[in-house]
């Protein structure tokens, strides 16, 4: 980042990229307190998310369509304090129907931030690879912290406070953001910081198509694997973390930790190696790993289920990587969005199949079956992604610049 207005765009994206994880992962957590308290299933409980899950993607291509049309700062502002106020309304919930319809809230809400926090984040950026990275240790942040913030206020005051709070702190950091901005501490740039060469269009065509489908899939994955992780331990380490949501919570804060770790790993590789091959190699080792994941439990859950996220948030700065890079600056919040679209819409899917085959079977066993058979698709897949690194014998002096990835 070469300014202030520039650094100061860059912490707002990052924190954003956590509080997008955080206000949309409390609920799995709090699900294990409701369960008793309301006399519901998992699988009834956690179908409540669909629809929330289902706007999450949805509308990540109209608010990925405005930020490019309109401002992507003004978006910002508006996903801070209107996810905020949602996650408070949440709070006070009295029953299924009034929190399925504050989680839909918060989707909505909430669904503004990856396609334009990240097209802002790549517009301000002279380093993508570096600049995605730090920005997804952020985003795995608020998916680690979220589980423990929600399990001990959950412990502490009560499952309402898991909203609230987060709520309230996400509303106050909007409004700095709009006092910056109107300030003119953080600006909004029309153009790339540092322009990339365009790669050939049958590439980007190629590119495009290809990441539809893994996005796809890789969005499935990602997001039932989240999901179904709270209950995975409490099941799989009964006997370690004794019943408690706190226990449970804070195993899965652990694994998002060490994730937190590899999105700066990922973004470090993709500026030093094609993206293609740091996607395909994330994929590749973790679609064995799920299938090994079937029946684990005690200690060894713990690191297998770090290794499993690992493997896959190494590959987040590819994917959004090539993105960017396959994408004109112009339509890249409305690209971003699309890719939410899939990849949230695919999470949206994951939900109440993952509910059923627990509820039916009493396992995740054919779950880990399906992700496992997903992940080996995306590795297939991946063979056939352009090479996104561009040549480096010498060049046309309007062609030297070389790409950020």
């Amino acid at each position: 980042m070469s300014t202030p207005s520039a650094g100061l765009a860059q912490a707002f994206s990052n924190v954003g990229h956590s509080f997008s994880h955080i206000l949309t992962i409390l609920y799995p957590t709090v699900v294990l307190a409701l369960e008793p308290a309301w006399g519901m299933t998992f699988g009834e409980l956690i179908g409540l998310m669909i629809a929330g899950q289902i706007l999450f993607g949805v509308m990540a291509l109209p608010a990925g369509w405005i930020g490019d049309r309109w401002s992507m700062l003004g978006m910002m502002v508006l996903f801070f304090i209107g996810s905020g106020i949602a996650a408070v309304l949440t709070g006070f919930a009295r029953n299924g129907l009034e929190i399925a319809l504050g989680l839909a809230l918060i989707g909505v809400f909430a669904s503004i931030y990856h396609p334009v926090g990240m097209a802002w984040l790549v517009r301000e950026a002279t380093n993508r690879g570096r600049a995605l990275g730090i920005n997804g240790i952020f985003g795995a942040g608020g998916i680690a912290a979220g589980p423990l913030i929600a399990g001990l206020l959950i412990d502490k005051i009560s499952w309402q406070a898991a909203f609230i709070v987060p709520g309230v702190v996400a509303i106050v950091i909007g409004l700095a953001l709009a006092a910056c901005w109107a300030l003119g501490l953080v600006r909004e740039s029309k153009a790339d910081k540092k322009p990339v060469p365009q790669p050939a269009r049958g590439d980007a065509v190629r590119a495009f198509i290809i990441l539809s489908l893994t996005m796809l899939l890789t969005g499935f994955v990602g997001s039932a694997y989240m999901v179904m992780l709270p209950k995975v331990f409490a099941e799989g380490m009964s006997d370690v973390i004794r019943g408690g949501v706190l226990g449970a919570g804070a195993m899965v804060t652990i694994v998002y930790a060490f994730a937190a770790l590899a999105q700066y790993v990922g973004g470090r590789l993709c500026d030093r190696h094609a993206m293609k091959y740091v996607y395909l190699g994330g994929f590749g080792v973790q679609a064995p790993l799920l299938f090994l994941a079937i029946g684990a439990e005690g200690w060894f859950l713990l690191p297998l289920t770090i290794v499993i996220v690992f493997a896959q948030v190494v590959a987040n700065p590819a994917e959004n990587g090539m993105l960017a890079y396959f994408t004109p600056g112009r339509w890249r919040a409305t690209a971003y969005g699309a890719k939410f679209v899939l990849a949230l819409g695919a999470a949206a899917s994951a939900i109440p199949i993952i509910g059923w085959i627990h509820d039916t079977t009493g396992s995740f066993a054919t779950v880990y079956v399906v992700l496992g058979c997903m992940s080996a698709v995306v590795v297939l897949a991946s063979l056939w992604l352009p090479n996104d690194r561009v040549r480096t014998e010498p060049a046309p002096a309007a062609a030297v610049a070389q790409p950020a990835e």
